[in-house]
C-alpha cells in the first residue's frame, strides 16, 4: 500500500519538473498541485449549483484605476463612465512678481493612458503605440468643469468618524455644482478636445520655440519632449488665471485650503450627437494627470526681465468614478430573477456596477447531504488536485470582448480562497500572476475566443474535508463562494456595495440553514467594464457544459 502511494508521489513529482522545465515565462514557487494530465489518479466529478446576483450601485471613491468613455457591450447594455477629482499644487505658496491674463501663453492637460511601444523611427526617434484597456473606438463627447462641491473625507452623518463612500450612482449629486457658470473648460474650438473626442494612439511631441518665440514644427533637433499617449486638451486660460494668479495667497497656502478653495475637476462624458449607440471607454490613471500653466513672470521682484515659468497642477485627492448604465433586458432580467435552489442556466459576470456569480459545492450544503465529502473523510484519502471549470457560452459571447480573468472569492469572509495565498507564482505580466491558482481564459488553437476558465481549490477541499464534519468547532472553509471579473488579481481589497444582498448558507456549529449579508465585492471587479456568460448549473446546461468541481486522488489499496 505505501509502496502504491509512494509511485503514483513520484510520477505527480515527475510531471511538476517537466511543466516547470518547460515554462521560462513563469516561476513557481511552494505550489502544490498537479499538472493536468494526473496520470494513475482516481477522479470524481460533484454537484455544483450556480446562480446569478445583481450587484447595484458599487463605492468608486478612490478607486487604484478609473473608467472613462462611453460604451455599448452588445451583451450587457450601454455604460457612460464619468469621473470627479480633487485636484492639488505641485508646489504651495508659489511666488508672482507680476502676471497679468496677457501672460498666461497656454494651459493644457495630460493624463498619459496605458500602452506599449510597437516600433521607434531610428531616424525621427518618435515610436507607435498600441493603446491597451480601451474597449470601442468611436468618439465620446468630453466635457471638464469645475466642480463646487466638495469631495468629503468624513461621512457627517456618521459624526465625522467614519470615512465618506461614495458610489457609482451618485452623479446627479454632483451634476448641480458646476462652477465658471457652468462652461466647461476644454472650450478649444478644436472639437476633438471636446464634442468629438478620440482616445488616440499618437505620441505626444512637445517643441522647442523658435526665436520669435512660436513654436517650432518638424524636425528632430526641433523636439524638446516626448511622452506616451494620452488625453491632451487645452483649457481656458482666463478661468485659470483667475483662480490661481488673481487670487489671495491664503488660497494657495496648503493643501488642505487650497482643496477646500479650488475642490474639483469634473469630466463628465456622453455620446457625440453622430454616435449616439456607440463610443469608446479608457481605463485610466487620473493620479498620472497634470494640468501645466504656462506664463511669462518678472525674473525677481527687481528684475523686470521676463521669463517663462510653468505651475503645474496635480489631478490628486480624493476622487469618484460615475456609472451611468443602461442594461439590455436580456441581460437585467437575468440577474433579478435567479434560481438559487438549482442554479441558472446561464451566469452573467460584469464587472463594474454589473453582476457576480454565487457557487454552492456540492450540491449545496456540504455538511449536511454530501457522499463524496464523507467517503473521504472515512477512506482519509489525498486530495492531489481539485479545481472549478467554468465554460463559457460562445454563443451568447458572439463577438463581444472578453474579461482576460475571473476571480473565486471566499464570500462569507470576504477574501480570496486559501490557495489564492498558497500561490506565488509569477508571470513577466502581472496580469497572469498566480497562474496555477487561475481563474485565466482558456482558447484552442486557432481560435481567438475562449472556451474555459479554470480555478484549482485544492487546499481549500482538503481543509473541508479536514474540518468540515468536526463537532462543535466552526468550519471556516465551508463557505459560500463568489465570482467576480478581475483586472488584477494580485489586488485582493474589497469595496462596499450601496445595497448588500442576502444569500443562504448552513452554520457549521448548529447545522442550521442560516441567512447571510454580502456586504462587499471585490475592488478589482468594480474597475473592469467586460464581462463573460458562462454555462450554469441547471438541467437545461448539457453536461459537457456544466460548471464541475473535479477532484482527482489518492487513496489507500
Amino acid at each position: 500500500m505505501k509502496f502504491n502511494i509512494l509511485a503514483k508521489s513520484l510520477v505527480i513529482l515527475f510531471i511538476i519538473s517537466i511543466l516547470a522545465s518547460c515554462d521560462k515565462d513563469y516561476n513557481q514557487l511552494g505550489a502544490n498541485i498537479v499538472g493536468d494530465d494526473h496520470y494513475g489518479l482516481d477522479s470524481l466529478s460533484s454537484a455544483v449549483v450556480a446562480y446569478n446576483q445583481s450587484l447595484g450601485p458599487v463605492q468608486t471613491n478612490n478607486l487604484p484605476t478609473n473608467l472613462l468613455g462611453y460604451y455599448n457591450n452588445t451583451v450587457f447594455g450601454k455604460t457612460k463612465a464619468s469621473f470627479l477629482t480633487q485636484v492639488g499644487l505641485a508646489a504651495y505658496q508659489p511666488t508672482f512678481y507680476h502676471v497679468d491674463a496677457s501672460k498666461i501663453d497656454s494651459v493644457y492637460l495630460y493624463v498619459p493612458y496605458f500602452s506599449h511601444v510597437l516600433a521607434t523611427d531610428a531616424d525621427s526617434g518618435n515610436s507607435t503605440f498600441q493603446l491597451d484597456s480601451i474597449q470601442g473606438a468611436n468618439k465620446i463627447k468630453l466635457s471638464i468643469y469645475e466642480c463646487t462641491k466638495p469631495i468629503e473625507n468624513f461621512d457627517p452623518n456618521q459624526g465625522l468618524t467614519q470615512q465618506q463612500r461614495y458610489f457609482s450612482d451618485q452623479q446627479s449629486d454632483f451634476d448641480s455644482f458646476l462652477g465658471n457658470g457652468g462652461v466647461r473648460l476644454n472650450d478649444d474650438s478644436d472639437v476633438s478636445q471636446n464634442d468629438q473626442f478620440e482616445f488616440k494612439t499618437n505620441q505626444i511631441i512637445y517643441y522647442k520655440n523658435k526665436a520669435d518665440g512660436t513654436p517650432g514644427t518638424a524636425g528632430v533637433d526641433a523636439v524638446r519632449e516626448r511622452a506616451n499617449p494620452g488625453m491632451f486638451v487645452n483649457l481656458n486660460k482666463n478661468f485659470f488665471y483667475n483662480k490661481i494668479f488673481n487670487t489671495p495667497s491664503s488660497n494657495l497656502y496648503n493643501a488642505d485650503g487650497f482643496k477646500n478653495y479650488f475642490r474639483g475637476l469634473y469630466f463628465k462624458v456622453d455620446n457625440t450627437t453622430d454616435s449616439p449607440d456607440q463610443g469608446a471607454l479608457a481605463r485610466m490613471n487620473f493620479a498620472q494627470g497634470r494640468i501645466y500653466i504656462v506664463y511669462r513672470d518678472d525674473t525677481s521682484a527687481t528684475i523686470a526681465t521676463p521669463i517663462k515659468k510653468t505651475l503645474i497642477v496635480n489631478l490628486s485627492g480624493n476622487s469618484i468614478n460615475f456609472y451611468n448604465n443602461n442594461f439590455n433586458s436580456t441581460y437585467t432580467t437575468a440577474i433579478t430573477n435567479p434560481n438559487t435552489t438549482v442554479g441558472d442556466e446561464k451566469l452573467y459576470i460584469k464587472g463594474g456596477a454589473g453582476s457576480m456569480a454565487v457557487i454552492k459545492l456540492f450540491g449545496g450544503y456540504p455538511n449536511v447531504a454530501s457522499s463524496e465529502l464523507n467517503d473521504f473523510r472515512a477512506k482519509n484519502i489525498l486530495i492531489n488536485d481539485a479545481s472549478l471549470s467554468f465554460y463559457i457560452d460562445k454563443t451568447a459571447m458572439t463577438d463581444t470582448p472578453e474579461p482576460n480573468r475571473i476571480f473565486l472569492y471566499d464570500l462569507t469572509n470576504h477574501r480570496p480562497v486559501i490557495d489564492y495565498f498558497y500561490d506565488n507564482s509569477t508571470s513577466s505580466s502581472t496580469k497572469y500572476n498566480k497562474f496555477i491558482h487561475g481563474g485565466i481564459i482558456k482558447k484552442k488553437s486557432g481560435d481567438s475566443k475562449g472556451y474555459v476558465y479554470k480555478v484549482r481549490i485544492t487546499n481549500y477541499l482538503r481543509g473541508l474535508v479536514k474540518n468540515g464534519n468536526v463537532p462543535n468547532v466552526k468550519d471556516t472553509t465551508s463557505v459560500r463562494l463568489g465570482l467576480v471579473v478581475t483586472e488584477n488579481i494580485l489586488n485582493a481589497s474589497n469595496a462596499y456595495l450601496k445595497t448588500p444582498f442576502n444569500y443562504l448558507e448552513i452554520n457549521p456549529l448548529s447545522g442550521i440553514i442560516e441567512n447571510k449579508t454580502a456586504k462587499y465585492i471585490p475592488v478589482m471587479s468594480v474597475i473592469n467594464p467586460l464581462g463573460t456568460v458562462l454555462y450554469g448549473t441547471n438541467s437545461n446546461v448539457p453536461d459537457d457544459k456544466k460548471i464541475k468541481l473535479e477532484v482527482y486522488y489518492t487513496k489507500p489499496d
